[in-house]
């Protein structure tokens, strides 16, 4: 069973910057498509980024494309967030995911491996 365990989450002010990391254990995840996902409370775990197997395709939420990038290390079973330009609006709890079709969808029902999430908070 793959363990993803997220880090690099903390407390920033607006215009900061920061990298998320997914560390995968278990199986290699190298096939699979990973995604970013964020939730506050009261609502639903919403999409941010994908990316695939392979890493050439890439997908964003329209809110943070230009800030965010996706990217993975297969070798090292990881897959990273950089964040630039945060906004208070950012602040949730981030959750990496895998999705076992190994593309990059943006639905929450395509994941089936989640990791227990990391907090993001940007103040103004």
């Amino acid at each position: 069973q793959v363990q993803l365990v997220e880090s690099g989450g903390g407390l920033v002010q607006a215009g900061d910057s920061l990298r998320l990391s997914c560390a995968a254990s278990g199986p290699s995840v190298s096939s699979y498509g990973m995604g970013w996902f964020h939730q506050v409370p009261g609502k639903e775990r919403e999409f941010v980024a994908g990316i695939s197997w392979g890493g050439g395709s890439t997908n964003y939420a329209d809110s943070v494309k230009g800030r965010f990038t996706i990217s993975r290390d297969n070798a090292k079973n990881t897959v990273y967030r950089q964040m630039n330009s945060l906004k208070p609006e950012d602040t949730a709890v981030y959750y990496c995911a895998t999705d076992p079709s190994g593309r990059n969808g943006r639905r929450a029902y395509e994941y089936n491996y989640w990791g227990q999430g990391t907090q993001v908070t940007v103040s103004s």
